[in-house]
């Protein structure tokens, strides 16, 4: 019996582990400060995600990937910049949505870019962009390929 309660808290113990890896944030503020604590680069998803058929694509083809999940968690701090059709965003949300849609010049979707967060005390201040790229035939591992090379040195 003890075995089986230990195993059961181990297995509970490791899949809120699991689910805490490759979490996509929608508040800039956020990523930026989590950003500049670990050390990352934010990666930010440009995405129509209830409407726009590439978008959703990459989502299911990449990002709901073990692989991929396993690469941002080592590498990134994933940013959701979202323009729903659907579903309504809190109004401070759709406020820096737009914010960031302008500054990046973001004209279609999905466009991801990788940049690192400002200096300063407002963080989106001093951003500075890093690469960019948006769906990509082949899978996770084609797809960071076309990011990776654009990641800062460590």
């Amino acid at each position: 019996m003890k075995k089986l309660i230990i195993a059961a808290v181990l297995f509970i113990g490791f899949c809120s582990v699991q689910a805490q890896e490759a979490k996509w944030h929608d508040d800039f503020e956020e990523a930026s400060k989590i950003a500049k604590k670990t050390n990352k680069p934010i990666l930010a998803n440009f995405t129509g995600s209830d409407w726009c058929g590439w978008c959703i694509r990459l989502d299911k083809q990449v990002f709901e990937t073990k692989e991929f999940k396993k690469w941002a968690d080592e590498n990134v701090v994933l940013l959701t910049v979202d323009f729903p059709r659907r579903k309504k965003l809190p109004e401070s949300i759709v406020t820096q949505n737009d914010a960031l849609q302008r500054a990046f010049q973001v004209r279609g979707y999905p466009t991801v870019w990788l940049m690192t967060p400002g200096d300063g005390e407002v963080p989106t201040d001093g951003i500075v962009p890093l690469g960019k790229t948006g769906y990509v035939k082949g899978g996770p591992e084609k797809w960071i390929a076309s990011i990776a090379p654009s990641l800062p040195s460590k």
